[in-house]
């Protein structure tokens, strides 16, 4: 969503506006869910956290800046949140989530079948990720932040920013390489792994 068009929308938000709150509702909803199901891999949690977001939001409407961007400040909010929980569950984040997107309509039965098949290996791809190079991944590559929006969201510095989502990149390159190459081993030798 782009605040530019309501410049007065945190105005609105600290007056009690409720069609203001219903704006940055609908803009974000669906992108936070996305972003935090996707770092917690469980939709109870996820949906916990996104409510528990949108409360901050409620409690710190004082808070808020003229003028400022309040994608990356729900960005924070909610990472700040998983954050805090993961920290509650000590190293063990839970099982895999059973949230996926769905392939576009128009496409034809292959092209679904193939952007499934990708769509599922990135996302393995990324919950094998540490949390940290999965969500700069998720900020920038899925939910559209800049680098530096990402970097204010996950507190580091421009170049820490740009450092971590190079590693992730690579990362999630490698990561499908390998499995790719395991499936063409797997099919030469009829299924026998080779040494």
């Amino acid at each position: 969503m782009d605040e530019a068009f309501d410049p007065q929308l945190i105005d609105r938000l600290k007056s009690g506006d409720e069609r203001a709150f219903d704006v940055v509702y609908e803009a974000y909803r669906h992108r936070l869910f996305a972003y935090l199901i996707r770092m917690t891999r469980n939709r109870d949690v996820a949906e916990d956290l996104l409510e528990e977001t949108w409360l901050r939001l409620v409690d710190r409407i004082e808070t808020l800046r003229d003028g400022m961007k309040l994608g990356p400040w729900l960005f924070a909010v909610a990472r700040n949140l998983f954050l805090t929980h993961v920290r509650s569950l000590g190293p063990d984040i839970g099982d895999a989530g059973e949230w996926t997107e769905r392939a576009d309509e128009g496409a034809s039965p292959f092209d679904a079948v193939a952007a499934n098949e990708l769509a599922s290996r990135v996302e393995r791809g990324l919950a094998a990720m540490p949390v940290s190079y999965r969500e700069v991944l998720l900020l920038v590559g899925v939910q559209g932040m800049t680098p530096s929006e990402a970097a204010a969201v996950c507190e580091l510095t421009p170049e820490a920013m740009r450092q971590r989502l190079l590693r992730a990149r690579r990362m999630l390159a490698w990561w499908l390489n390998a499995r790719d190459g395991a499936k063409m081993n797997e099919g030469r030798h009829g299924g026998q792994r080779t040494r």
